[in-house]
């Protein structure tokens, strides 16, 4: 099972399987940075500047170099999310982790962190005075113009959401927000903020602006960097795929684009991320 959706150059849409609202997963964080910079734009948030009580700023929790840990290598929060319990409050998961404890200073070393992204919806919220979700739907869907996607909550969220084989999860143990749409949606999305319609041509900049990842180099990413919420080739990035992967439990998804081109793709049957990110950077150099 699988949904895609290819924009051209011109916006021409070419789409195929499921229609219906999928999980986003890690997509998300592109969502997420879009609006933290958005706020940016508007002098309600600081990139730069220390977040208030931490040693690490927005850019720095965007890029994933705070210093944060990550909740992904709990085992007991997948054996929860295996055995469909609920979310452990946001107490016990701070307390798991012992999220105070810098692992290393920040700006001087890198690691995937989803527990930096709550902080920055947490930034998002207390910046636009708005529920994570209301701040989303104003910051970013109605700017791009997506009827389908919202900040699901409750498992009664999902009920219209398509989850492969996830039957029964909270979107609630994704804690910086899980985020469904259309894979037609996710597309759209990607390519209003490469054709910078979304932020300003200097902000967009900013996102761009990468640490480069060359410990993390594989066959599909063969020169990677993070930026704000995107990742992208570490070289000539402009002239690469630019995007977002993410994963979950039933599904994978893979965003990205080059130039004005955007390709998203949905698979509930995918062994990894990564085989789905290789399909969408092959459709995006054919096409070219």
């Amino acid at each position: 099972m699988d949904a895609t959706a290819f924009l051209d150059d011109e916006g021409h849409l070419d789409s195929s399987g499921v229609t219906a609202s999928v999980p986003w997963w890690s997509f998300g964080k592109t969502v997420l940075s879009i609006a933290a910079l958005r706020l940016v734009e508007r002098g309600s948030l600081s990139l730069h500047a220390p977040v208030e009580g931490r040693a690490y700023s927005l850019a720095q929790l965007l890029r994933h170099e705070a210093g944060l840990p990550d909740y992904g290598g709990l085992a007991g929060y997948h054996e929860d999310v295996a055995a469909a319990k609920a979310p452990w409050p946001v107490e016990r998961l701070l307390a798991a982790l012992d999220a105070d404890r810098p692992r290393y200073a920040p700006g001087e070393g890198w690691a995937y962190s989803n527990l930096g992204y709550l902080k920055v919806a947490q930034l998002i919220e207390q910046a636009s005075s708005l529920a994570l979700g209301e701040a989303l739907r104003a910051l970013v869907f109605q700017p791009a113009g997506l009827a389908s996607a919202r900040l699901a909550t409750t498992p009664e969220d999902l009920i219209d959401v398509e989850m492969g084989d996830a039957a029964g999860y909270h979107p609630g143990w994704v804690y910086h927000g899980l985020i469904t749409g259309t894979v037609t949606d996710a597309a759209r999305l990607l390519r209003g903020l490469l054709t910078r319609s979304l932020l300003r041509p200097e902000t967009f900049t900013l996102m761009v602006e990468g640490r480069a990842l060359p410990e993390h180099r594989s066959a599909v990413y063969p020169d990677p960097a993070y930026g704000l919420g995107l990742m992208h080739w570490a070289h000539d990035p402009l002239d690469h795929p630019i995007g977002h992967s993410g994963a979950g439990p039933g599904s994978h998804i893979a965003v990205y684009g080059q130039g004005r081109r955007v390709y998203a793709r949905w698979e509930a049957s995918a062994a990894s991320q990564d085989l789905v990110a290789a399909k969408v950077f092959e459709r995006l150099k054919g096409a070219g």
